[in-house]
């Protein structure tokens, strides 16, 4: 897949797969930011990136940064939308850092990875009643 991508300041890196056989591609911080004890920031890739239409870009945290550094994507998941490619529409990555500690994230450091992902356009057919029996509330499987 071919992405229209856009730096916003010359010495940033591109993305790229840390492995050949990598699903993301790794984000990395565009300046210096700390993030307070219990605290959310966004940080800045300092990238535009323009995902194909009928996706999106999945902002998802690298296995290694809550261990690691103690932070989070706060959001679980951050939805980056294909319409979302303006000019100084930069991607940014909310952090939650889930230490009793500030933490310094540093320009250059890779701080979540992107997946970009099929969206297929969602229309409703609106019906009186269900086809499928009831199977129960949240955890009826055990």
């Amino acid at each position: 897949m071919l992405l229209r991508i856009k730096r916003l300041n010359p010495s940033i890196g591109l993305p790229a797969p840390a492995t050949g056989g990598a699903a993301g591609f790794d984000l990395a911080a565009a300046e210096d930011v700390e993030v307070p004890a219990r605290g959310i920031r966004l940080v800045g890739t300092g990238l535009v990136i323009a995902v194909p239409n009928g996706c999106f870009l999945g902002i998802f945290a690298r296995s290694s940064t809550p261990l690691k550094r103690g932070l989070m994507v706060a959001n679980g998941v951050g939805v980056v939308d294909a319409d979302y490619c303006g000019p100084d529409d930069e991607i940014k990555v909310q952090v939650l850092n889930i230490t009793d500690q500030p933490v310094v994230v540093k320009k250059g450091e890779r701080i979540a990875q992107g997946i970009v992902l099929p969206a297929p356009e969602v229309r409703w057919e609106e019906v009186v009643e269900m086809s499928t029996p009831t199977r129960g509330g949240f955890g009826s499987t055990g």
